[in-house]
C-alpha cells in the first residue's frame, strides 16, 4: 500500500505538470461568481454573483457574459471600472445592495444593455450622467431606494427606454418624473408607494404628448389624481392604490375623452370616494379589464350594477373582497368572459348569481369555503377554465358539469373529495387538464370508463389511494403528463394505447400504512413509446432499487429519469439496461455508499447527472463509467473528502461540477484537485471558493481553495516520492534482470574485465610464461595427469599451466584465470559434459573466446573427451558458436590412433601467433 507521503508527492508532481501548461487567459474558474449551467454548450453566458457579501464587482467576470446577477451583496458605490469590457452584457441585476451613488461613466461599456435592476439600494438622487452609454436600455428598475431628486437631463441618454419602476422612493413632486414622460418610447411608469401628495397633469410642462401606456400610482399622502391636459393620449392602463391609513383620493378628469383608450383599470381598497368611482365607471368607454381589490363596501352599496353596465367589460377581478353576502349583483354582467372571485370567504355561490353570465369562459373561485360545486356552473356552456382549488368540496354529483362540454381545464386540488364517478366527467369530452391532487380519494380508475380522448395532464397525487387501476388509463389516448401517488399499482397487461405520454411521476407510499393486502406497485406495465421523463418518489419511507429496476423494465424514459429516497442494494449494470438513450439521471436521498461503474455502462449518452444526498465517498467509479457525454454533475451533501483530479480526464465533456456540502480534507491529498479547480479551462466548479474544510480539525471552517499547496513541496514529500519511486523501479529492474538477463550480464562483465586486462597487459606484460593454459573440470583431472601431461610435457616438452598446480595462492580466482589465459600462447579446453556444467569452466572459455576474437589469432584449442551431439550444445551458446565455426579434436575418435591425436595437438601448439585460420587445431577426424 502506498504511503501518505508518496500519494501526496504523486499529486504534487501532477500539479507541477499542470503549472507548466497554465494559461491564465483560458481560466474557467471564478473566485466569487458562478457561470450558470446551460444545456446548450453554445448558449449565452449567464453569471451569478448574488449573496456573496461582495464589496465590488469581481474583475474576472467573463467578457462574453450577457447576464450578470449581483443582487444581495455589499456594494456601496458604482465605479467606472466595475463593468469595463462587458460589451455583450444585456441584463444587469444589482438589486439589494447598499449603493448610494454611481460615478459618471459607470455604464459606458454597456452599450447593448437592455435591462438594469438597481432596486432596493440607497440611491437618493439620479444625476445627470449616471446612465450615460445606455442607449439600448429598455427596462429600468429603481424601486425601493431613497430617491428624491432626478436631474432634468438624467434620462436623455435612454432613448430606447420603455419601462421605468420608481416605486417605494421619496419622490414628492410630479415634476421629478417629467424627464421620463419625455422619452420617445416610454410605455410603462410605476410610482407606487412614493411621497406624492397629488398626481395632476397640469403640473407637467410638456410641449408634446407622451407615449406612456401604463401608469401605476399610489402614496400615503396622495389626495388628488387628475388628468386635465391631453398629454397622455395613449394611456391604456391605470393602477391607483392607497395605504390603509390614508383617506380616499379625489379623482378628477376634466374631459371624458382623456380616458378613451383605457382598457385596464386597477383600483385598490377604498382608493376613491364612492361618488367618484361611479362617475369614473360611466366615463370608461373602452374598459375591458377591471380589478377591484378589497372593495366589499362598494359592492354592498351597489357598485357592481354600475360596473356591469360597461358594455366593453370582459374581465372582472374581485379578489380579496368579502363576497359572503353576494346575491344577484353579478347577474347583469352577461358580457363577462373572465370572473375572479378568489379569496372571497364564500360558503356558497347562490343559485342564479352568475347563471346569466352564459358567455363566461374562465371562473376562479379558489380559496373560498365552498362545500359543493356551485349550481350555476352547470349552465355555463362556454366555460373553458374552472378553478375551484383550496375549498372544502366533499362530493361531485353527476349533474355538476352536465352542460359544461367546453371545459378544457378543471382544478379541484386541495378539497376533500373522496370519490369520482364516471358520470361526473362524462360530459367533459374536451377536458385537457384535470388536477385532483390533495384530496381524499380512496380509489381511482373507474372514472375513465368514459374515455377522455383529449386529456393531456392528470394529477392525482396526495390522495390515500389504495389501488390505482392503471389499466383504465388506456382510454386516455392523448395523455402527456401523469402524476400519481399510490401504495401499489395493480398487476396489469401491457398497455399500448398511451402513445403520447411523455411525463410520468409516481409517488410511492409504504404498504405498511394500510391493512389491506394488495399486490405490489412495482408490477405496473405501461408501454408508452413517447415517454420522455419518469419520476419515482418514495414518500415517508424509502423504497428499494429492485422496485426501480422493475419500473424501468416496463417504462423506458427516453431522456430523463428521477428517483428519490431509494435504499437497499445499489443499482448494477442491469438497472438501466432498457434505457440506453437516457440523457438525464437524478438519484437523490439515495443509498449509493457502494456505487459501481457498471451501473452507468448501459447509458453512455448521459449528459446531466444528480447524485446528491447519496452517501457517496469517492468519485473513482467515474473512471470506468464511460460517461464521455456527461456535461453536468452534481454530488452535493455526500461524504466526499478527497477528490482524485485524474477522474476528470475520463469526463471530457464536463462543463459544470457541483460538490457543495461535502466534508473535504484540506491536506496534500487534495492538492491536485485544488489546482485543477483553479486552472482547468473547461469545467466550472459551482461555488468552489465556498467549499469548507472539515479535516483536519485545526483547519475546520477554513476554505478548501485557500489551502496553500506550496506546503506540499516543502515538507520533504517530493524527496520521499523520488526515493520511494527509485526503490520500486530498482526492485522491479533487479527482479527482471535476475530472471531473464543474469547470464548475459555476467558474460558482459567478464568480457569487460578481460578487455581491460588485455589492454593493460599489451603494454606491461612480459613474454608468455606458458605454451598453453589447460582449462578442464576437476572430474577430468585424472585424464589430464594420466594422458595429457606425460605426452605434452614429458615427450614434446611444452610448458603447460594447470590451475591446481600453477595458480598463485591467495589471489582471486578470476584474476588467476585472466593471468593464465593472457600469460599463455594458447588455451586448451578439455571439454566434457561436466566441463559444460561448470560455472568456472564456462568463465574460462568465455575469456579465452574473447581473446580469440579480440586478437584475431589462433589461440584456442578445443579437445572433446566425449561425444556430445550438437543439439546438446544449444544451451551453451558460446561453445555451440565456436564448434559451428571452428574444427575441434575428438579423443573418442582417436582411441585407436592416440599417436596421431597427440601429433595434431603438437601441430596446433606449434602454429604461429600471426596465423589466421578457421582451424582451431587442424583437420577434424583425428
Amino acid at each position: 500500500m502506498a504511503t501518505k507521503g508518496s500519494l501526496s508527492s504523486f499529486l504534487i508532481l501532477r500539479l507541477f505538470l499542470l503549472l507548466l501548461h497554465f494559461n491564465p487567459s483560458l481560466l474557467y474558474f471564478l473566485k466569487n461568481c458562478t457561470i450558470l449551467y446551460q444545456e446548450n454548450p453554445s448558449a449565452d453566458v449567464y453569471v451569478d454573483c448574488k449573496e456573496r457579501k461582495l464589496l465590488a464587482i469581481p474583475d474576472d467576470i467573463p467578457k462574453d457574459a450577457v447576464s450578470l446577477e449581483f443582487g444581495r451583496n455589499e456594494l456601496l458605490k458604482l465605479k467606472q471600472h466595475h463593468f469595463h469590457g462587458l460589451f455583450k452584457l444585456r441584463i444587469l441585476e444589482i438589486r439589494s445592495n447598499k449603493i448610494a451613488s454611481a460615478e459618471n461613466g459607470s455604464f459606458l461599456d454597456l452599450a447593448f444593455l437592455n435591462t438594469l435592476n438597481m432596486g432596493w439600494n440607497k440611491l437618493t438622487s439620479i444625476t445627470a450622467n449616471m446612465f450615460q452609454g445606455l442607449s439600448n436600455l429598455t427596462q429600468l428598475e429603481l424601486s425601493f431606494n431613497r430617491i428624491q431628486f432626478i436631474h432634468k437631463t438624467a434620462f436623455n441618454f435612454l432613448v430606447s427606454l420603455q419601462s421605468v419602476e420608481l416605486s417605494g422612493n421619496k419622490i414628492q413632486q410630479i415634476t421629478e418624473i417629467q424627464p421620463i414622460l419625455q422619452l420617445p418610447q416610454i410605455q410603462k411608469l410605476k410610482l407606487l408607494e412614493n411621497s406624492l401628495s397629488s398626481f395632476e397633469t397640469k403640473d407637467l410642462q410638456l410641449n408634446f404628448s407622451s407615449s406612456l401606456k401604463e401608469l401605476h400610482v399610489s402614496g400615503d399622502n396622495m389626495q388628488m389624481f387628475s388628468i386635465t391636459t391631453p398629454i397622455l393620449p395613449h394611456l391604456q392602463l391605470i393602477e391607483l392604490l392607497r395605504s390603509i391609513q390614508s383617506s380616499e383620493i379625489t379623482w378628477y378628469i376634466s374631459d371624458k375623452h382623456f380616458l378613451r383608450n383605457i382598457t385596464h383599470l386597477y383600483l385598490g381598497w377604498r382608493v376613491l370616494l364612492f361618488k367618484n368611482i361611479k362617475t369614473l365607471m360611466k366615463s370608461l368607454d373602452s374598459l375591458s379589464y377591471l380589478s377591484l381589490d378589497a372593495t366589499s363596501r362598494w359592492i354592498e352599496r351597489g357598485l357592481l350594477s354600475t360596473v356591469c353596465n360597461i358594455p366593453t367589460l370582459r374581465s372582472l377581478d374581485l379578489t380579496c373582497s368579502d363576497l359572503r353576502n353576494l346575491t344577484f349583483e353579478l347577474a347583469s354582467c352577461s358580457q363577462l368572459l373572465e370572473l375572479d372571485l378568489s379569496f372571497g370567504q364564500m360558503a356558497e355561490l347562490r343559485k342564479g348569481s352568475i347563471q346569466s353570465i352564459n358567455r363566461l369562459q374562465s371562473l376562479n373561485v379558489t380559496n373560498n369555503k365552498l362545500t359543493i360545486v356551485p349550481y350555476d356552473i352547470r349552465n355555463l356552456a362556454f366555460l373553458e377554465v374552472l378553478n375551484m382549488q383550496n375549498n372544502t368540496i366533499l362530493t361531485l354529483t353527476c349533474e355538476d358539469f352536465v352542460n359544461t362540454t367546453s371545459l378544457r381545464e378543471l382544478y379541484l386540488n386541495g378539497n376533500r373529495i373522496t370519490d369520482i364517478k364516471s358520470c361526473v366527467i362524462e360530459k367533459l369530452p374536451n377536458l385537457m387538464v384535470l388536477d385532483l391532487s390533495y384530496n381524499l380519494l380512496m380509489t381511482f380508475g373507474d372514472s375513465f370508463d368514459i374515455p377522455l380522448h383529449k386529456l393531456e395532464i392528470l394529477d392525482v397525487i396526495q390522495n390515500p389511494i389504495k389501488t390505482l387501476d392503471v389499466n383504465k388509463f388506456q382510454q386516455l389516448q392523448s395523455l402527456k403528463m401523469l402524476n400519481v401517488e399510490t401504495q401499489l399499482l395493480n398487476n396489469l397487461p401491457v398497455c399500448n394505447d398511451l402513445q403520447l405520454l411523455d411525463h410520468l411521476t409516481v409517488y410511492l407510499r409504504p404498504r405498511e400504512s394500510f391493512k389491506t393486502s394488495v399486490s405490489n406497485y412495482s408490477e405496473i406495465h405501461i408501454n408508452a413509446h413517447s415517454l420522455k421523463s419518469l419520476t419515482l418518489i418514495a414518500k415517508d419511507q424509502p423504497t428499494d432499487f429492485d422496485t426501480v429496476k422493475k419500473f424501468l423494465m416496463t417504462l423506458t424514459p427516453a431522456e430523463t429519469f428521477t428517483a428519490t429516497n431509494i435504499y437497499g442494494d445499489p443499482p448494477d449494470g442491469r438497472t438501466f439496461k432498457f434505457t440506453p438513450q437516457l440523457k438525464s439521471l437524478t438519484l437523490t436521498k439515495t443509498d449509493l455508499l457502494i456505487v459501481k461503474h457498471k451501473m452507468f455502462l448501459p447509458i453512455p449518452h448521459l449528459q446531466t447527472m444528480d447524485l446528491s444526498e447519496s452517501e457517496i465517498k469517492s468519485l473513482d467509479f467515474l473512471m470506468l463509467a464511460n460517461l464521455t457525454a456527461l456535461r453536468y454533475l452534481k454530488l452535493t451533501d455526500s461524504d466526499i473528502s478527497v477528490v482524485n483530479e485524474t477522474v476528470f480526464q475520463y469526463l471530457p465533456s464536463l462543463t459544470y461540477l457541483d460538490l457543495r456540502n461535502n466534508p473535504f480534507t484540506c491536506e496534500c491529498l487534495n492538492a491536485g484537485f485544488i489546482q485543477w479547480v483553479k486552472s482547468n479551462k473547461q469545467t466550472q466548479v459551482f461555488n468552489g471558493h465556498q467549499y469548507e474544510c472539515s479535516f483536519p480539525v485545526s483547519k475546520r471552517g477554513t476554505f478548501l481553495l485557500d489551502f496553500d499547496v506550496k506546503t506540499c513541496w516543502e515538507d520533504g514529500s517530493f524527496l520521499y516520492f523520488i526515493s520511494s519511486t527509485c526503490l520500486v523501479v530498482l526492485t522491479l529492474l533487479t527482479s527482471f534482470v535476475y530472471n531473464f538477463l543474469r547470464w548475459h550480464l555476467k558474460y558482459t562483465f567478464h568480457l569487460f574485465r578481460a578487455f581491460l586486462y588485455d589492454s593493460r597487459k599489451r603494454k606491461t606484460m612480459n613474454p608468455h610464461q606458458f605454451d598453453a593454459f589447460v582449462s578442464y573440470n576437476v572430474d577430468d583431472e585424472g585424464w589430464v595427469y594420466r594422458e595429457m601431461l606425460p605426452v605434452l610435457e614429458g615427450q614434446q616438452g611444452w610448458r603447460l599451466c594447470l590451475h591446481h598446480r600453477d595458480f598463485q595462492p591467495g589471489k582471486p580466482i578470476i584474476e588467476n584465470i585472466t593471468d593464465a589465459i593472457y600469460g599463455s600462447r594458447k588455451t586448451i579446453c578439455v571439454i566434457s559434459r561436466s566441463y559444460l556444467q561448470s560455472e568456472w569452466c564456462s568463465r574460462e572459455i568465455q575469456m579465452a573466446s574473447f581473446r580469440l576474437f579480440d586478437e584475431q589469432k589462433d589461440v584456442l584449442i578445443l579437445l572433446f573427451l566425449e561425444e556430445i551431439p550438437a543439439r546438446h550444445l544449444s544451451p551453451y551458446y558460446r561453445m555451440r558458436k565456436l564448434v559451428k565455426k571452428r574444427t575441434y579434436l575428438s579423443w573418442p575418435q582417436a582411441a585407436q590412433h592416440p599417436g596421431v591425436f597427440w601429433q595434431n595437438v603438437q601441430r596446433a601448439l606449434q602454429a604461429g601467433d600471426s596465423e589466421n585460420t578457421d582451424l582451431l587445431t587442424g583437420p577434424a577426424g583425428c
